[in-house]
């Protein structure tokens, strides 16, 4: 008990507003660059990738809440897969979940950089310690338990031990992180419409198209606008974030 009151306490300090991060120019390209080699090659990917698609499935389950379906669970594959099982009425529920699966890290992304950069890392790691925890509720196969255990075993430690300032790092390097991974999966994605289309079956983009009627490039180019609106805006805060 004395301890679930520690990491309870750990986790409402967080809400209090802190120092804003400030980065030199040199140092924000170098946290680029980290991510680009930890997003784009296979084999840094193959586990970076994993928590991506995992807020990937996230975004599909929250979103769902949101228009009041009810998420009965989601699987996370090692193979980069994902799948969300929800049921409710009406079209525009199933649409608006199966839409934001690949905008979510994005979005994700830039809020997790706007916290770093306006003194608010320590409420960004608690809230997402906390919805790590939620999520567990929501997992139903043994990859998708020990993809989530992890991520929310790394969040809670971190609340617990680590300094204010490396909070905001983390926070920062994380954002980053999912944004260029949610640009890759865009890519990914588009990839499997134009030249794999054996694979076409999986796209969320074709499976909106089949739920809607409208054609599936018109649901890639609305992931494309809000990931780019979520970089733009990255981009805009990075000015702020400049030391």
């Amino acid at each position: 008990m004395e301890f679930l009151a520690r990491w309870w306490d750990a986790v409402l300090a967080g809400f209090g507003r802190g120092e804003s991060l400030q980065a030199p120019l040199p140092v924000l390209l170098g946290l680029l660059a980290v991510a680009a080699v930890v997003s784009v090659p296979r084999a840094s990917w193959r586990w970076f990738g994993l928590y991506v698609t995992f807020v990937h499935e996230l975004g599909h389950a929250f979103a769902a809440l949101m228009t009041g379906r009810m998420v009965h669970g989601l699987k996370i594959g090692l193979d980069h897969s994902g799948e969300l099982v929800s049921s409710g009425r009406g079209r525009f529920g199933a649409a608006w979940s199966g839409f934001w699966g690949y905008p979510a890290p994005a979005v994700v992304g830039a809020a997790l950089i706007w916290a770093a950069g306006a003194g608010y890392s320590g409420a960004a790691l608690s809230i997402g310690a906390l919805l790590l925890l939620a999520s567990l509720i929501f997992i139903r196969n043994w990859a998708g338990i020990l993809v989530s255990l992890c991520c929310a075993l790394i969040a809670q430690l971190l609340v617990l031990f680590a300094a204010p300032t490396v909070v905001a790092w983390v926070i920062l390097c994380l954002g980053i992180g999912l944004l260029v991974g949610s640009v890759r999966d865009w890519f990914k994605v588009a990839a499997v419409h134009v030249r794999h289309r054996n694979r076409i079956a999986s796209s969320d983009a074709y499976l909106l198209a089949r739920r809607t009627g409208g054609p599936a490039w018109l649901w890639l180019s609305g992931f494309a606008v809000v990931i780019l609106a979520a970089v733009s805006f990255s981009v805009y805060q990075f000015s702020f974030l400049l030391a």
